[in-house]
């Protein structure tokens, strides 16, 4: 397949969710994502009408977040957001699991909260990525989710928020985001039909090239000039 700049860009989710991003930083971001011609700007909930607004006539599709980062919110409160987000203008969702209920193995509450903020979606015209986190789970608890999925039949299965941090029995705290492993499982468990989308702590183009031969679609990532730049130096068109 001939290198195109396209295959890199339209891999690409270009998060803006960092909690100290001014509203100057969000629109600046927009228009970054707007240049590149990115798959999907993914900003915090409040800023969907801004991002809509400085998207609108591109095909940078609005993606915002809905029980971030740590999936604590009731099922409820998840699909009123994920409905006024909808409403607003948003057409992608990255919801985060109930972690505590993942690790309680509740898979009742589990597979109902998915499928509710799925059917949600789906009736506003949207498309939903279930967050795992996996730097919390077991591949156990990972491949489950992945066939809970599979039976609501949700658009994309995603590694990680980008802003887990997991304590170590000495007190201190260690960075998960995306790594391989998770990824060829999530590829691995999941019906073809669900694509896969890896975040956290991808900076480089290498790192998207990586992931994407082991199947991830999607890449959530900061850092899209970078990445969309290094692929322009090697000859990408």
């Amino acid at each position: 397949m001939a290198k195109t700049l396209l295959h890199i860009s339209k891999m690409i989710d270009h998060s803006l969710l960092h909690p100290a991003l001014s509203d100057d930083d969000l629109k600046a971001g927009c228009i970054l994502a707007k240049k590149y011609d990115v798959a999907a700007v993914c900003i915090k909930p409040y800023a969907v009408k801004l991002a809509k607004e400085i998207l609108s006539g591109t095909s940078v599709a609005v993606c915002t977040v809905v029980g971030f980062p740590h999936g604590s919110s009731t099922t409820e409160m998840k699909v009123e957001e994920t409905r006024r987000a909808c409403e607003e203008g948003a057409t992608e969702i990255d919801f985060v699991v109930n972690i505590g209920k993942v690790l309680s193995r509740d898979w009742d509450y589990v597979s109902r909260e998915i499928k509710m903020i799925n059917d949600t979606a789906i009736e506003k015209g949207a498309i939903v990525k279930v967050i795992f986190e996996n730097g919390y789970l077991t591949d156990e608890l990972k491949i489950k989710l992945c066939h809970i999925c599979n039976q609501h039949r949700v658009a994309f299965v995603k590694t990680s928020t980008g802003y887990c941090f997991v304590r170590q029995p000495d007190g201190t705290y260690v960075y998960k985001g995306a790594v391989e492993e998770d990824v060829i499982l999530m590829r691995r468990e999941c019906i073809p039909e669900i694509q896969v989308k890896a975040a956290g702590g991808i900076r480089t183009l290498d790192d998207l090239l990586r992931f994407k031969a082991l199947g991830a679609t999607r890449i959530g990532t900061s850092a899209t000039e970078t990445i969309i730049e290094e692929a322009k130096r090697r000859g990408y068109r």
